[in-house]
């Protein structure tokens, strides 16, 4: 049976994210995707879809409406059913940054480059390719999934390190300065969105004056620009640049990274390329073990 979800309030930036878009980078379109694929993932099991499934992603309060169908709903993996033509709020995030809302059967929003993700950057996917607004109506796909639930444990633990893979451009880093990436403590900025999560704390000085070669970018990748202010980039990041990185976020922790607040330290600790993936094989274990 068709149903909708009715837009009657926003508290915040919402947009329906999904799992991203991989494989178009050479169009170039960013593989977007959850800002916290954790959460995204305990959201959606709880209510009988795939991971990836799309939701909603929100930075605020929400106010919303089922219609057209009993509507089984999930925030965070906390599940309650909507009848049909009832008004239901969705506080804004606590603990964590963003917060997702699933229903059963997914938001069937137009598949566009093999996702249902907004990216805002272009205008596509999502809901007219922008930020969702009161009076928005979203369709519901079909439900009757099996449901699952999902623990987090410590997987977004705000007080341990991020794991990184060091380099490529080390040589455009002196020493003291690549000693400064895993000694000092940063702070996520107000200023991060989806693009990038820009980090306060030690300048990391590279006397690089932006003359070096535009190239392929990576969600994780830590750009530093010429004030020395590190940049991690997010899930629409531009799929080229041009600031020397210093390092990158291992897979496994870019939920770990992206659940924190404004005002949250930041550590870094450094492993290799077995330890990375390792951490990855985990991870895929834990969170998507119906692929």
């Amino acid at each position: 049976m068709a149903g909708w979800l009715d837009i009657t309030g926003v508290g915040g930036p919402a947009t329906v994210q999904d799992a991203g878009r991989p494989g178009q980078m050479h169009h170039g379109v960013p593989p977007g995707g959850a800002w916290v694929p954790e959460l995204l993932a305990l959201a959606n099991r709880a209510v009988g879809n795939p991971w990836g499934a799309a939701a909603l992603e929100t930075f605020g309060k929400l106010e919303l409406r089922g219609r057209g169908r009993r509507t089984h709903v999930s925030v965070d993996g906390r599940t309650f059913s909507v009848a049909d033509g009832e008004v239901f709020t969705v506080p804004a995030p606590e603990s964590a940054s963003v917060r997702y809302v699933a229903v059963d059967g997914g938001l069937a929003v137009p598949e566009v480059l093999g996702g249902r993700g907004t990216l805002m950057v272009a205008r596509l996917g999502g809901h007219e390719g922008r930020l969702l607004r009161p009076g928005d109506v979203l369709p519901l796909g079909e439900g009757g999934g099996t449901t699952e639930t999902l623990e987090l444990g410590d997987a977004l633990d705000v007080t341990a390190p991020i794991r990184v893979m060091l380099g490529p451009d080390l040589e455009r880093f002196g020493a003291a300065t690549r000693a400064s990436l895993l000694a000092d403590t940063f702070t996520v900025s107000p200023a991060s969105d989806r693009v990038g999560m820009r980090l306060r704390g030690t300048a990391l000085a590279h006397g690089d004056e932006g003359a070096g070669t535009s190239r392929p970018m990576v969600r994780g990748a830590i750009q530093v620009t010429l004030s020395g202010e590190p940049i991690v980039l997010g899930p629409d990041h531009p799929t080229t640049g041009g600031y020397p990185l210093i390092a990158t976020v291992i897979h496994a922790d870019w939920g770990r990274l992206c659940a924190r607040r404004p005002g949250t330290p930041v550590r870094f600790v450094a492993v290799s390329m077995e330890g990375a993936r390792e951490a990855w094989r985990q991870h895929l274990e834990r969170f998507r073990p119906t692929m």
